[in-house]
């Protein structure tokens, strides 16, 4: 006797393939857009500061290469915390890079903002 499946979802019984688990796609894409609600949250709320980061750089640095105190930058809404990768120049400087744009501290609560060529 076969034992009557029920789609997780809505409750339905599932009819077809015995290792199919849900009644149909919209099911199935339910559950997998509630699982990965959080996942994608996560991501988006990182990919957001990141753009304002990047946004606030090319704001500030209209020439391709300026000099900036710190605070204009925590003033603007940059965070520190956030960037895409990290650059050490062969003197042992390091560049911390929003995409194509990019700070190094300096001396004196200084940042230098630069832009890297693509």
């Amino acid at each position: 006797m076969d034992k009557k499946r029920i789609c997780p979802v809505c409750g339905d019984t599932i009819f077809g393939r015995i290792d199919k688990k849900f009644c149909s796609d919209q099911c199935r894409t339910e559950f997998n857009n509630r699982n990965s609600k959080e996942y994608n949250n996560y991501i988006r709320k990182i990919n957001s500061i990141l753009k304002k980061n990047r946004r606030i750089l090319v704001e500030l640095n209209p020439n391709g290469k300026t000099k900036i105190l710190r605070t204009k930058l925590i003033d603007s809404g940059f965070n520190f915390d956030y960037h895409t990768h990290v650059y050490k120049s062969r003197t042992g400087n390091t560049y911390y890079f929003c995409y194509e744009h990019g700070y190094i501290e300096l001396e004196d609560d200084y940042c230098a903002i630069v832009k890297k060529d693509i």
